[in-house]
């Protein structure tokens, strides 16, 4: 579930915390597969005009850069001094928004016109704080400032929508914090920190009537990570599928969900765990991604509860019916994937580019690979890349 949080101690409180959700034991099966489940690589679409199928946008070396459909051509757009630790991408004309040395910077696709849209006082560098999110019109920059705040690029004004809540305050400890906005960009999934070491929790902000509806299934230890790896949004902005995590050192299993975005409501795909005594088993998922062919695909794995705690989760690559995740299962990868940091879905779910940790303890970026699910061989992109993302 790629992407961490922030306020220095509770931000890299929570960052190990979800690092230590994804150790090296053989994982027994995958998810709850049919009983003639089959490792065969199913044969999927494959890209037809050039290697990608758009243009690449990655961290690498504190900088973002871009590389184009070619697979081969590189630009990099930032050239600051210090380390870039956030950025985003408009859908609409490419303009970039990034975080560096306190600053929120907006500049154009082609890395001109460098703007300060936000400075705030210093902070610890090691972990990115604005994380800004552009909305899908590209108008609005979500960001977290002392809460949630939205810039309108037309005005150049801010507006607060969701003030922190300190400790000792009348209401409950609360840090807020974008993750993605809805298709139609009336809604906005957020991250909301329970200082001083409680859990993450997600929630669903709709923009229209401020109102915030949290996301919880009915487990209650299923609070942390409610979109790890990324929610994937229906078209119509309806719902979307997510993986939850449990916040305990001692297991990394996490549950499948799709949310209602209206209600709020989870519905649980696959369960966190299952069976009991020496046949129980955890369930991991990572990363869901709903294609326009209506298929979910994700990374999925199950291990016994007698495999103690797991660092690294090897999981396979799945692609099944979000209506009937059971019966309509197919094993994409059966090959074990152990270190990944970082994966990116085609558009249209022929692949997926995997950011391979270069060692065990390493947990951000690595390797680009696209990984095939036809029988091709993986092709290698770049040798570091981070915060992966596609833009048109």
């Amino acid at each position: 579930m790629k992407k961490d949080y922030r306020l220095f101690a509770v931000f890299m409180a929570l960052a190990l915390a979800i690092l230590a959700c994804s150790s090296s034991v053989e994982v027994v099966g995958t998810q709850p597969p049919p009983a003639d489940q089959s490792n065969t690589p199913i044969a999927t679409p494959v890209v037809d005009e050039g290697l990608l199928p758009h243009s690449l946008y990655y961290l690498a070396d504190g900088q973002v850069f871009r590389m184009e459909p070619d697979g081969k051509t590189q630009a990099q757009l930032t050239f600051e001094p210090v380390n870039v630790l956030d950025y985003d991408i408009s859908l609409q004309d490419g303009s970039l928004v990034y975080e560096v040395n306190n600053q929120l910077i907006l500049i154009n696709s082609d890395g001109s016109d460098r703007r300060i849209l936000v400075e705030g006082p210093l902070r610890p560098v090691e972990r990115g704080y604005y994380q800004p999110v552009f909305s899908p019109d590209g108008q609005t920059i979500a960001y977290a400032d002392g809460g949630l705040k939205l810039y309108d690029l037309q005005k150049q004004t801010t507006s607060f929508l969701l003030p922190d809540q300190p400790l000792g305050g009348e209401l409950p400890p609360a840090i807020y914090s974008p993750d993605q906005f809805s298709p139609d960009g009336t809604k906005l999934l957020i991250n909301i920190g329970h200082p001083p070491d409680s859990p993450w929790t997600g929630a669903i902000y709709t923009l229209a009537t401020q109102a915030i509806m949290p996301v919880a299934g009915a487990q209650e230890s299923l609070t942390c990570c409610t979109h790890y790896g990324g929610a994937a949004w229906s078209a119509d902005s309806a719902s979307f599928y997510a993986a939850a995590r449990v916040p305990d050192s001692s297991l990394a299993g996490g549950e499948l969900w799709k949310v209602d975005a209206n209600s709020g409501a989870v519905t649980t795909l696959i369960p966190a765990a299952a069976g009991e005594g020496d046949n129980r088993l955890f369930y991991y998922e990572y990363k869901p991604y709903l294609a326009p062919d209506g298929q979910l695909y994700f990374f999925s794995a199950k291990f016994p509860e007698s495999a103690g705690y797991l660092n690294r989760v090897p999981a396979i690559i799945v692609r099944t019916s979000p209506d009937d995740i059971i019966h309509q299962w197919s094993v994409l990868r059966g090959d074990p994937f152990e270190l990944v940091n970082e994966a990116l879905w085609a558009p249209d779910g022929s692949f997926v580019v995997v950011a391979f940790a270069p060692a065990e303890d390493v947990y951000e970026g690595g390797r680009a690979e696209i990984v095939y699910f036809d029988g091709r061989p993986n092709v290698v992109l770049v040798p570091s890349a981070q915060q992966m993302k596609w833009v048109p």
